[in-house]
């Protein structure tokens, strides 16, 4: 893995602040509805339609958010964009900490997963746009860490305040602590610079060439550096080609084009296939699951928080290893063994769920987190990573717009009907969670182009399109003279501006 350049680190630990109130937002609330004080203060019970209903509506938010953030960060660009999610996020944590009836934390988780939607699209879009081929699958997975690692902290402040005596204090506290990290991104967005192929794309290419200069920042602080040359032509020259294409056919070029519609297939695709393993059921309703493996009070929780902290970790592993193992791979893999696992602990639930049996419930928790761990080594990180990367740059925005969209339909989908599933068909819902990540793989096989190791501008001759430049498959002495020529055409521009 090739070092980060320090400039290009703090740019990416700023933005990657957007994951972390992804996954926190959207986490939260599997810790608070294990709280008996939430139930009792909004007269809920275990089984009621309104658990999977707050679920539902953040998940509803998030989709449409991510829809009509593709319209506004092309227009307003990628870091204003993401100042107005943040803006989202504030508010809706605001209104739940504050709740004071179960309509009015309804609303709240749909203002939040509307904010969420910007972010959860943006981010992997902003990442990926500012990323050097080499390490891509590295700074775009950390989109993947930061997700898992607000998940976590959300369960160890779960974990903790239930041992509040004020049982208020327990779910407000923990609503609360939505806002800060939303706060956190707004106050720091002033070091985000603009996504350099966004800037070309609106006609902007004196600011985007400053902007790979200081994204690819010679160590002599000459503004003749190599890379930035390179990629600025790259780039430039490829958004020629795909404006030809755009004027010829418009804003439905997403839809009509077959290779851009081959890439849309691909991107929702990729979120159908990460849902279908019945992670986000696990995770929201974990709590709920321990209890029918007869355990209940604070050591639910406990698990909960050790299950996501394994969760980010082996994220971190897979950030390690996308840019070696490849996307596809990690995928294939990913389906394999979830799958695999799930029929295990769908043995462990069928056998021994309400029984006293300890060695067949602790095989049953062992399974989920073994599940979890698989989960985030080859699918969690790598769904945005991929998603992100595939779109030509004034589609891209759009097409992670849908593919986002697709995720959240099938979260609420499948986690809208979870509690009523449970309480009805028991352990045959897991089912659909074992036999549709199979039925995938060989669609993702056969389908999916693999883009480890490509510029985004490259990844396009592997749908088939035009691609105005290949810098990754040129051989090295050819790449100098190219270079050279670059450097050449650079300092004559310069001579005749003075």
């Amino acid at each position: 893995m090739v070092k980060l350049d320090y400039n290009l680190f703090v740019i990416a630990f700023v933005a990657i602040t957007g994951s972390f109130t992804f996954g926190f937002s959207n986490s939260c609330i599997g810790s608070v509805i294990g709280f008996s004080s939430f139930l009792n203060y909004f007269s809920l019970s275990t089984s009621s339609t309104l658990l999977g209903t707050l679920s539902s509506l953040f998940a509803a938010g998030t989709a449409i958010g991510a829809l009509i953030q593709a319209w506004l960060s092309d227009k307003l660009g990628r870091v204003k964009t993401l100042q107005l999610a943040c803006v989202f996020c504030i508010v809706g944590g605001a209104i739940q900490a504050g709740s004071v009836h179960i309509s009015m934390l309804l609303v709240g988780r749909f203002i939040s997963g509307f904010g969420v939607g910007f972010m959860a699209t943006l981010v992997p879009i902003y990442q990926s746009e500012i990323a050097p081929p080499e390490t891509r699958g590295a700074l775009v997975g950390s989109h993947g860490i930061f997700i898992l690692l607000g998940y976590a902290l959300s369960a160890w402040i779960g974990y903790g305040v239930w041992f509040a005596s004020n049982g208020t204090f327990q779910w407000r506290f923990e609503l609360a602590v939505q806002v800060i990290s939303p706060i956190f991104l707004l106050v720091g967005s002033p070091l985000l610079p603009e996504s350099p192929r966004w800037l070309t794309d609106n006609g902007r290419e004196a600011d985007a060439f400053k902007i790979l200069c200081r994204l690819h920042q010679d160590p002599n602080g000459s503004d003749r550096n190599a890379r930035a040359h390179e990629e600025f032509d790259q780039i430039t020259r490829q958004c020629l080609v795909d404006k030809e294409l755009n004027t010829k056919l418009g804003k439905w070029a997403l839809f009509t084009i077959p290779s851009y519609r081959k890439r849309l297939i691909c991107g929702t695709l990729t979120f159908f296939m990460a849902q279908s393993t019945g992670v986000l059921v696990i995770n929201n309703y974990q709590v709920l699951l321990y209890n029918t493996l007869g355990l209940y009070d604070s050591f639910p929780l406990l698990l909960y928080a050790l299950y996501l902290t394994v969760a980010a970790l082996m994220n971190v592993v897979s950030a390690y290893i996308m840019d070696k193992a490849g996307r596809k791979r990690l995928f294939i893999l990913g389906c394999i063994f979830c799958s695999i696992d799930m029929v295990l602990y769908t043995v462990m639930v069928t056998k021994y769920s309400g029984t006293d049996n300890k060695v067949g419930n602790g095989f049953g928790v062992l399974f989920l987190f073994m599940f979890v761990s698989i989960y985030a080594t080859t699918i969690d990180a790598t769904e945005y990573v991929y998603a992100a990367e595939i779109f030509p740059t004034h589609v891209r925005s759009m097409g992670m717009g849908i593919s986002i969209f697709s995720q959240a339909v099938w979260t609420v989908l499948y986690t809208e009907v979870a509690p009523t599933a449970f309480s009805t068909i028991g352990w045959k819902y897991y089912l659909v969670f074992i036999l549709v990540p199979l039925a995938c793989i060989p669609v993702v096989w056969k389908l999916f182009p693999e883009t480890k190791g490509l510029s985004l501008e490259e990844i396009g001759a592997a749908f088939g399109d035009t691609v105005a430049v290949d810098i990754t498959h040129t051989g090295k002495s050819e790449r100098q003279v190219h270079n050279f020529q670059l450097a050449e055409n650079a300092a004559e521009t310069s001579e005749k501006s003075v």
